[in-house]
């Protein structure tokens, strides 16, 4: 037998014999969670020092590889949908403001507050990070939360954004109004409140929950799981905090420190 054919047959046993342990490798990794994905809480601002929910923020964590970029969605007076996580914006009442004189102040960076339709067709330039969507609860009630979530989906629609945009709300009402305006678009609920079983009656796709919610409802996760929903947590920043997570299976963590998760999840593949 010639040694080219010799040296064949060792390594074919040899591959043989190693694929228990290759199996069980792989095996392991999945148990430590490495398909927990990456969303960037307002954006990814924190090493650069950015802004929050600016279109900075988000074309960093485009640059991240981010599974997505989660912003926050109010309507000024002149029903315009703009991006910032609170009420006001520079000490002016979003709601009871005209777009053009928010105009009048800057974030730090020199942006202006972004309109959705300019966030949205900055990150619909890619197609890998997906662009989170949270609708906000409007101070003056649901009328006006209601109006926000029908313009947020129709700009979404307008602009061909409908597989790459997924809408998260605290409030129940406007999260039954997507799945309802838009069917087939993930929409998660926020408020921690509802089970998953109870959540997904009523059209959520997913269940977005405070850490502490899951710390109380342990359960909820793989029931999520087998409602063929998906499982987020917000907002995870510590080490400690984002490896019981990842240890407890949950498709995606939103987190200020991106960077930081990405390193930990490398180092569990």
């Amino acid at each position: 037998m010639k040694l080219t054919s010799i040296y064949s047959q060792l390594m074919r046993r040899g591959a043989f014999l190693m694929l228990p342990l290759l199996l069980s490798n792989v095996s392991c990794s999945q148990e430590a969670g490495t398909n927990t994905r990456v969303i960037a809480h307002r954006g990814a601002w924190k090493t650069q020092d950015l802004p929050e929910n600016s279109i900075a923020a988000l074309k960093h964590a485009i640059e991240l590889g981010c599974y997505g970029a989660e912003f926050d969605v109010h309507m000024t007076l002149d029903s315009i949908p703009v991006v910032n996580h609170d009420a006001d914006f520079m000490g002016m009442d979003i709601e009871h403001t005209n777009y053009a004189d928010l105009l009048s102040a800057s974030l730090p960076n020199g942006e202006k507050i972004p309109t959705l339709e300019a966030y949205l067709k900055e990150g619909l330039q890619q197609d890998k990070t997906r662009l989170i969507l949270e609708i906000k609860k409007a101070p003056s009630g649901k009328e006006h939360t209601l109006l926000l979530t029908e313009k947020a989906v129709a700009l979404v629609k307008q602009l061909g954004g409908g597989d790459q945009v997924e809408y998260i709300t605290f409030d129940f009402d406007a999260g039954v109004l997507v799945s309802q305006l838009t069917p087939g678009s993930e929409v998660a609920y926020l408020n921690g409140d509802l089970a998953p079983s109870e959540a997904k009656k009523s059209g959520y796709t997913s269940i977005d929950y405070n850490i502490k919610v899951y710390r109380n409802h342990p359960e909820w996760i793989e029931e999520a799981h087998k409602e063929n929903m998906t499982v987020n947590v917000w907002t995870v920043n510590t080490e400690e905090d984002m490896m019981d997570m990842i240890q407890k299976k949950v498709d995606f963590i939103t987190t200020n420190e991106p960077e930081r998760l990405f390193e930990l999840l490398s180092a569990q593949k």
